[in-house]
């Protein structure tokens, strides 16, 4: 997978292509986190995203079906940091999402500030009720602040697929614009959330968020 990191006029674009589905794998999460700590630190604001067609298609599954529990472990707690990450950092980020976004991938996007999708036949959610994997409380807390109520057990115990119109009822999503345009619009609103105040804007959205991410992170040193 290629992962790049590009900053400009303060903002920094993290995209990542597989040429495919964008299934994430642990060389791929880690160069992820790597280039979010980096614009963490540095930039203003925070932007993500993926291939045309595809946000993210969630883990590699031959790591996640696999005989080798300590890869499959390494990768999930690689992708959960990457959620913790994006849920704690003071900064505003901002989700391209440009295609299909399942079960990690569905993360990153609750665990950023503002989501931005496009209009076409994809799909999100979280399947993994349907393979038979119980989630993880990291997993749980951004599940627990994003979702709007109705949705949550549909799509957290019924494993319930959504399309563009149903993320934003459930809340993945904030808005659908034209195929090809969310990476521009994410800019925009980027460089737009990175003009206020920021330690404010930092407090505010994180006060609330506090007692979540140390359960995030606790469960994620265990």
């Amino acid at each position: 997978m290629n992962v790049t990191s590009e900053t400009s006029d303060g903002i920094a674009l993290i995209q990542w292509d597989d040429g495919k589905k964008n299934a994430i794998t642990l060389d791929a999460a880690r160069e992820i986190l790597a280039a979010l700590e980096s614009a963490r630190s540095e930039a203003r604001a925070i932007v993500l995203a993926g291939r045309p067609g595809a946000f993210c298609a969630g883990f590699d599954m031959a790591v996640m079906t696999g005989d080798d529990a300590q890869a499959m472990h390494a990768l999930a707690n690689t992708g959960g940091r990457i959620v913790h990450t994006l849920f704690g950092t003071d900064k505003p980020t901002v989700a391209a999402c440009t295609g299909h976004a399942f079960t990690v991938g569905a993360l990153w996007l609750l665990a950023c500030d503002t989501r931005i999708g496009e209009a076409g036949d994809y799909k999100f959610g979280m399947t993994e009720t349907a393979v038979g994997v119980p989630l993880t409380p990291w997993s749980m807390e951004p599940l627990k602040a994003r979702l709007a109520p109705t949705y949550f057990v549909p799509v957290v115990a019924q494993s319930k697929i959504l399309d563009p119109g149903g993320a934003v009822a459930a809340g993945f999503l904030d808005e659908v614009v034209p195929a090809g345009e969310a990476v521009e619009r994410a800019l925009v609103i980027a460089d737009k959330l990175a003009q206020l105040p920021s330690k404010a804007y930092g407090m505010n959205k994180l006060m609330a968020r506090r007692e979540a991410l140390d359960i995030m992170a606790a469960d994620l040193a265990a």
